[in-house]
């Protein structure tokens, strides 16, 4: 993403962007951990913290953000009301750090996980 300004130019990789929704992804309650954005045989795999990245899909086009994230739930919570916190979250947080709108955030919930772990 690249913004134009009279005394330069600002460009902000996908990258970062996909860490900075990450993090807030994760702030998010009944959110459990996120996800490959390739199920493996049907089955979501809990990605390490040094790999969320694979979790978060970024494009941008006409200077507005998409963002698409995979993320497992805790199990028992209404995914829905998960899902629409996430999406505001995530929304809010890029918009506040970006400075630009934010046109869609996408959530793919890949799987559930119950309290213990299981």
């Amino acid at each position: 993403m690249t913004q134009e300004r009279k005394t330069g130019r600002i460009e902000i990789s996908p990258q970062a962007i996909a860490t900075l929704a990450g993090e807030a992804v994760l702030r998010c309650y009944g959110v459990v951990g996120m996800a490959n954005k390739n199920l493996i045989d049907g089955i979501a795999d809990l990605l390490q913290p040094d790999r969320w990245g694979r979790g978060v899909d970024v494009r941008v086009r006409e200077g507005k953000v998409i963002v698409d994230l995979y993320v497992i739930i805790q199990y028992g919570t209404r995914i829905s009301e998960v899902a629409h916190g996430v999406m505001h979250g995530v929304q809010y947080t890029l918009e506040q750090a970006l400075g630009v709108a934010v046109a869609e955030v996408n959530v793919h919930v890949q799987g559930l996980r119950l309290p213990n772990g299981d």
